[in-house]
């Protein structure tokens, strides 16, 4: 199962590449899980993670952004997906997903969860599904 990108844009794994300022704009003025996150959280949320830029390839602007929290061996998190507004409706989304998904099929993780209030059917067409059984699942700290 493969996304496709489409044309005029690309995806990146290279921290160096992610427009930091940009990137806590979105998540801290525009993203209901993130709201008023500080700058100092985001950039360690950003260092101690692997993260994914989309990218428009005729002006290099970023449009688009994902994280994961992982081991890289048995586990990871799909976290603070986000693509701007300008850039919506192309189905960036899903092929930030999928990407990320590819991405980390390499490394033979048990599972890679997600949580999503809104996107249900963006995750769906790259292969997640609901907890089977989210009885057994538990959290500790705000819900």
């Amino acid at each position: 199962m493969t996304s496709e990108l489409p044309d005029g844009y690309e995806i990146s794994s290279d921290p160096a590449r992610l427009d930091r300022a940009l990137v806590h704009r979105w998540l801290s003025e525009d993203a209901y899980w993130a709201l008023g996150r500080p700058r100092e959280t985001q950039d360690r949320a950003i260092a101690h993670s692997l993260n994914f830029g989309v990218y428009d390839t005729a002006t290099t602007t970023q449009v688009g952004y994902a994280r994961v929290v992982t081991d890289r061996t048995t586990f990871a998190w799909l976290c603070d997906v986000y693509i701007a507004p300008a850039a919506r409706g192309r189905g960036l989304g899903k092929a930030l997903a999928g990407a990320v998904r590819d991405h980390l099929a390499p490394f033979g993780l048990r599972r890679i969860m997600l949580a999503t209030h809104d996107a249900h059917g963006v995750y769906a067409k790259v292969g997640f599904e609901p907890l089977a059984t989210p009885e057994k699942w538990m959290v500790l700290g705000a819900q």
